[in-house]
C-alpha cells in the first residue's frame, strides 16, 4: 500500500502527509513540540509567498481568498496578543517577560489561525490527512501492548528528556519520551502516548477517532478506531471517554437533519425518553457521580483553581486579566491558577476580552461547520472537531496542546474553504456521502 505521503499534489501536502504520518518518530526524540510551531510558520510563509509573491515565471495560480472563517479566527488570536500585552502593562511586567510571553502564544494560540490559514488556502487534500493519520494509528496500535506491559515488567517511566528541551516550552514533559505514568492519587499508571499527559492523550485520542470514522477505506477505518479507543481508554481520561460517546454522533445527527426518516426515527425515542424522563435523570446522575467519583481529590483541585481563577479575575483585572499564569496555593498544590480549564485560564490570564478572543471563532466555526455538514464529509469532520474542542475548553488549556491538534485545524481550515465556496455558489444541497 502507497505512503500517505506518496504522490502529492504540492509542496505543503507533501510536508502535512510527513509531519503527521512521522508522529511516532519524531515523539521518539522528544521532537513533537517543536515540529507543530514549525510546520505553521512553513504552512503560513508558503501562503503569504504564493499569494503576495508574483513574478512572471510562477507556475501556480495565487491561493483562494482567505475566507471570513479565518480571518475570524486570526482576529481573535491577535486579540489574544494584545490582552496579552495590555496585561503585562498593566501589571508592569518586565519586558523579557512581555517578550518570553509572545513567543509562547506564537507557538499557542497563534497556531489556530495558521494552520486553518494553511487549510483554507493550500492544496492539501482532506484524504492526505486522513491517510497519515492512519498510518500513525497503526503504529499507535502496535505499540499498544508495549506500553501496556511497560509497568508489569518494571521499565522506568521516562526513558529520556530530548534535549529539544532547551529550545523552551511549559516544561519539560513536552520533551520527555515516556512510557507511561503513575497517578499520584491512586498508585495506578495511565498512558499518555505522544502526548505531555493523560488527559491530552484523551483529547488527541478523539481526534483520530474522528478522522478514523471518516476514512473510506474499511482496513484502515477499522485501525484508526481501535488505536483511538486504545489511547482514549488507556489514557483513563474521564472527559475523552464522555466526548467519544458525544462527538462523533452528534455530528453525524447533524449531518443527517435534512433526512425526513432522521425526524420519524428520532419520534419514538423521543416519546420514550419523555415518558421515561425520571428514570433516565436518575441514571444520567448516577454516571455523572460515578465519573466524579473515579478521581474525587483531582476534582477538589480543579474546582479549588478554578474558583481561586474566577475570585482573582474579577477582583483584580477583570477586562484584560494578569498577563500571565501564577503559582497556586498548597490547596490546589501549588498548579497554576487557571490550569486544566480554557476558559478559567483566559480569564486569569487575558480577562473578559481573552474569552471573547476564543467564544466568537469557537461560536462562528460551530455553527458554519453544522451547515456545511448538511451537505459535505469534511464539513462534518470539521464540525466534530470543534465540538470536541468546545467541549475540551472545560479540561484542558487547549492553546498548549495546539503542537499536537494541528491536524484537526488544518480540516477546519479545509472545512472554511469549502464554506465559502458553497456560499459563493449558493450550492449546499449536495448530500453528505
Amino acid at each position: 500500500m502507497a505512503s500517505p505521503a506518496a504522490h502529492p499534489r504540492a509542496v505543503e501536502d507533501y510536508l502535512v502527509a510527513l509531519a503527521l504520518a512521522a508522529t511516532w518518530p519524531v515523539y521518539m526524540i522528544g521532537g513533537l513540540y517543536v515540529l507543530g510551531p514549525v510546520l505553521g510558520v512553513c504552512l503560513t510563509a508558503i501562503v503569504l509567498v504564493r499569494k503576495y509573491v508574483r513574478t512572471p515565471t510562477t507556475p501556480r495560480p495565487a491561493p483562494p481568498n482567505i475566507p471570513i472563517g479565518v480571518w475570524i479566527w486570526t482576529a481573535g488570536m491577535v486579540v489574544m496578543l494584545i490582552a496579552l500585552w495590555v496585561g503585562h502593562w498593566s501589571f508592569e511586567l518586565s519586558t523579557g517577560q512581555t517578550i518570553k510571553s509572545s513567543i509562547g502564544w506564537a507557538k499557542g494560540w497563534a497556531l489556530f489561525a495558521m494552520f486553518t490559514l494553511a487549510g483554507a488556502c493550500l492544496d492539501i487534500r482532506f484524504e492526505t490527512i486522513l491517510k497519515a493519520a492512519g498510518l500513525t494509528s497503526l503504529i499507535t496500535l502496535l505499540l499498544t501492548p508495549v506500553l501496556y506491559v511497560a509497568p508489569m515488567v518494571g521499565l522506568p517511566e521516562v526513558l529520556f528528556v530530548s534535549p529539544f528541551r532547551f529550545v523552551g516550552g511549559p516544561g519539560p514533559e513536552f520533551f520527555a519520551v515516556q512510557l507511561y505514568s503513575i497517578d499520584p492519587m491512586d498508585g495506578l499508571p495511565r498512558w499518555r502516548f505522544f502526548t505531555p499527559w493523560s488527559p491530552a492523550a484523551g483529547l488527541i485520542g478523539n481526534l483520530y477517532l474522528i478522522l478514523a470514522l471518516e476514512d473510506r477505506r474499511t482496513f484502515w477505518k477499522v485501525t484508526g478506531v481501535l488505536a483511538a479507543l486504545a489511547i482514549i481508554i488507556l489514557s483513563k481520561s474521564r472527559l475523552g471517554l464522555l466526548t467519544a460517546v458525544i462527538v462523533w454522533p452528534t455530528a453525524f445527527g447533524v449531518s443527517q437533519l435534512r433526512r425526513s426518516i432522521l425526524w420519524l426515527g428520532a419520534a419514538v425515542p423521543a416519546f420514550l425518553a419523555g415518558l421515561f424522563s425520571p428514570f433516565i435523570l436518575t441514571q444520567l446522575n448516577a454516571a455523572y457521580a460515578g465519573l466524579r467519583g473515579m478521581r474525587a481529590n483531582s476534582n477538589r483541585v480543579r474546582e479549588a483553581l478554578g474558583r481561586i481563577a474566577i475570585d482573582r479575575w474579577w477582583n483584580e483585572a477583570p477586562v484584560w486579566g494578569h498577563g500571565v499564569v501564577e503559582r497556586g496555593p498548597h490547596l490546589v498544590e501549588y498548579m497554576p491558577i487557571g490550569s486544566h480549564h480554557t476558559w478559567f485560564g483566559l480569564l486569569f490570564v487575558k480577562g473578559a476580552v481573552g474569552v471573547a478572543a476564543l467564544a466568537l471563532p469557537l461560536l462562528w466555526s460551530l455553527l458554519e461547520f453544522a451547515l456545511l455538514a448538511l451537505s459535505s464529509r469534511i464539513g462534518r469532520a470539521a464540525f466534530a472537531i470543534t465540538l470536541l474542542l468546545a467541549l475540551f475548553t472545560i479540561g484542558e488549556n487547549l492553546e498548549i496542546l495546539t503542537y499536537l491538534f494541528w491536524p484537526g485545524m488544518v480540516v477546519m481550515g479545509l472545512a472554511m474553504r469549502e464554506a465559502s465556496e458553497k456560499r459563493t455558489s449558493n450550492s449546499f444541497e449536495r448530500p453528505t456521502t
